[in-house]
């Protein structure tokens, strides 16, 4: 059940601010859903605009090296199902260095 206090899930995508860090779950258009055998795709990223006709995301995958890292997205909007806002991106822990 869902926690009615917690403000990561988000009513409606256009309450998505720009700045926000995001997962978007998106309907698939019906040749990609059957070339896929999924019916949705999840995007994640950071907002940077929203209209009435859709999001505008930059990708934050987790690995910076992925070749989608920061490329520009758009969500249209009859593709939107859901929208939950996310925390920021833990950082990474690297070794502490030696003495």
């Amino acid at each position: 059940m869902d926690d009615p206090h917690d403000d990561t899930h988000l009513s409606d995508w256009r309450d998505a601010a720009v700045g926000d860090r995001v997962v978007v779950r998106a309907d698939l258009d019906p040749d990609e859903a059957r070339r896929s055998g999924r019916r949705w795709t999840d995007v994640i990223g950071v907002v940077v605009a929203v209209d009435a006709d859709g999001l505008t995301l930059r990708r934050d995958p987790a690995r910076r090296t992925d070749p989608r890292a920061d490329e520009e997205v758009r969500v249209p909007a009859t593709s939107v199902v859901a929208v939950r806002r996310l925390g920021p991106r833990p950082q990474r822990r690297g070794r502490p260095a030696a003495d």
